[in-house]
């Protein structure tokens, strides 16, 4: 019997990564959903039908786990897993936020690519085209005050990105990146700000329709889908709403009502 194609999702716990492991599913896959919250991963695996992996993707041992229960192949992953930490200016930076963007937004990365590589190959060879595609953000292509340790981490996403198809150019394995702009999800702005829920919803207010998780699952599932000859390099999504990093329609109900407390210019506005 024919076994349904795999995918591992990281970050899958909450957010982009459990709205794209539920996607993939209902498209045919047998879906790894890796996070480091057990309960939340074996609730969603339970739910879709697919194998909870309790997985922290800056620890080379735990990613060796993933690994193992992936087992020889694999037709997509999905490096979903990052974070951003903090929203102060570079006067003010705490090095031990920086360190923690940089290990879960490009060692973590690396960490799994490195690790799930042998297994995509085997899926590329036999079905034309192993995917990998990397979750980045519209912050890795632009910079603005106070976002320096998120841009930098997720510029670094990017080119990883980029050097990976240079580096498996003549392979059967695709390299795309997905970059979100301003993605409302429960814990994004919430995580950056320390659970500080009013900055948290500063970065939304106003937006009628920021894009959600769905919306970039949706996304997801549309590039990894596509025939194995076709290489979507990059796909920049935001709202409508969205103009640039740092113009953002925003409508109040009364004219000039207070507005909330700001969350620092572009802060947290990109998943």
């Amino acid at each position: 019997m024919n076994q349904p194609p795999s995918a591992v999702v990281t970050g899958a716990s909450s957010g982009i990564g459990a709205a794209t492991a539920r996607r993939l599913a209902t498209e045919g896959f047998h879906v790894f959903c890796a996070a480091r919250r057990a309960d939340r991963v074996e609730a969603l695996a339970a739910e879709i039908g697919g194998t909870a992996v309790v997985c922290d993707v800056t620890s080379a041992e735990s990613v060796a786990a993933l690994a193992d229960v992936v087992g020889e192949r694999l037709d997509v992953l999905v490096n979903n897993a990052g974070g951003a930490y903090g929203a102060t200016p570079v006067a003010e930076a705490d090095s031990d936020d920086w360190r923690a963007m940089y290990e879960v937004n490009v060692i973590g990365l690396m960490q799994v690519t490195r690790s799930l590589l042998p297994a995509l190959l085997v899926a590329g060879r036999a079905s034309g085209a192993g995917t990998i595609l990397n979750v980045g953000s519209t912050a890795g292509r632009i910079a603005y005050e106070g976002g320096a340790g998120y841009t930098a981490a997720k510029h670094g996403t990017k080119v990883v990105t980029e050097t990976l198809r240079l580096e498996l150019w003549d392979q059967p394995i695709r390299v795309c990146e997905v970059a979100p702009g301003m993605v409302r999800t429960d814990e994004f702005a919430l995580v950056r700000f320390e659970g500080d829920a009013e900055k948290a919803a500063a970065v939304y207010a106003g937006v009628a329709e920021p894009l959600v998780a769905e919306d970039i699952a949706d996304a997801i599932a549309w590039v990894v889908t596509r025939p194995p000859h076709v290489n979507v390099d990059e796909l920049v999504i935001r709202p409508r709403a969205q103009a640039a990093q740092h113009k953002v329609h925003r409508v109040f109900e009364r004219p000039g009502a207070s507005r909330p407390p700001k969350a620092g210019p572009g802060a947290g506005v990109e998943e």
